[in-house]
């Protein structure tokens, strides 16, 4: 189970502890200005180290420059999700492309 959007809205520590979470993805308001301030990698930094704590899969959502995957990577996020990964996809091309080894896509 995820909890998408994690630090706004209706997410909710007690979530943590109430239900059983795999996943915590850390909301794109935090990621999504092009220069993150000290503020949001203190913001961000923080869920993910609860996260991590609680032996948890965290996400940084809506990365969409390189700027902001440098600083969620320098932070320790290892999963991440926007635009600048890659774009959506068509539900219908997404199994040929998960079958499909790596080291053998087309460019």
């Amino acid at each position: 189970m995820s909890i998408d959007d994690f630090g706004t809205g209706y997410s909710s520590l007690a979530y943590l502890r109430d239900l059983p979470v795999d996943e915590l993805k850390v909301d794109r308001a935090f990621i999504a200005r092009s220069q993150l301030t000290v503020r949001d990698m203190a913001l961000v930094s923080t869920i993910m180290e609860l996260g991590h704590i609680l032996g948890l899969r965290v996400v940084a959502e809506g990365i969409e420059n390189q700027a902001q995957l440098d600083a969620v990577r320098r932070l320790g996020c290892a999963l991440g999700q926007g635009f600048h990964l890659h774009r959506p996809l068509d539900p219908a091309a997404e199994p040929p492309l998960l079958e499909t080894p790596p080291l053998h896509r087309a460019a």
